[in-house]
């Protein structure tokens, strides 16, 4: 049974990056599942840092959009999802293709929400695993 509990699809979640660091990193979102959002962005000129590899900088900035993302959308009508902490552990490096990242709910309560998220290249190696956890703020009024 889906988690989402707003609207949710490719479009509109690659039209909310339209101005934004995703655009400008390349990032896509490409697969909406039950339980899980998946999206990517290019190892290149954009991305990568002096030595060439894909910035670490990047991976999170991949990372925590995809959680926040998950905590938004699987939050009902009104509420919203703020950062509270991310942390990442880089395990290896890209040097080019496309890392494609994946989160999946660990924690859905009413006050925090905690999301991990598992980066690979395009060999489906571990690059980067994350976990952020999120302040769900309950509609203003």
């Amino acid at each position: 049974m889906p988690i989402w509990q707003k609207p949710i699809s490719l479009e509109l979640l690659n039209a909310g990056s339209k101005g934004t660091a995703l655009e400008s990193l390349g990032v896509e979102f490409t697969e909406i599942g039950d339980d899980f959002l998946r999206a990517r962005v290019p190892v290149d000129k954009r991305t990568v840092q002096p030595y060439g590899l894909l910035h670490g900088g990047v991976s999170v900035v991949l990372a925590e959009s995809l959680g926040s993302s998950g905590a938004h959308f699987s939050s009902p009508q009104g509420h919203r999802a703020v950062g509270l902490d991310i942390n990442a552990n880089h395990l290896r490096s890209a040097r080019s293709g496309w890392v494609t990242g994946v989160t999946r709910p660990l924690h859905r309560g009413k006050t925090t929400q905690v999301w991990h998220i598992d980066l690979v290249n395009d060999e489906g190696e571990l690059v980067c695993v994350s976990r952020i956890t999120m302040a769900m703020l309950l509609p203003r009024g």
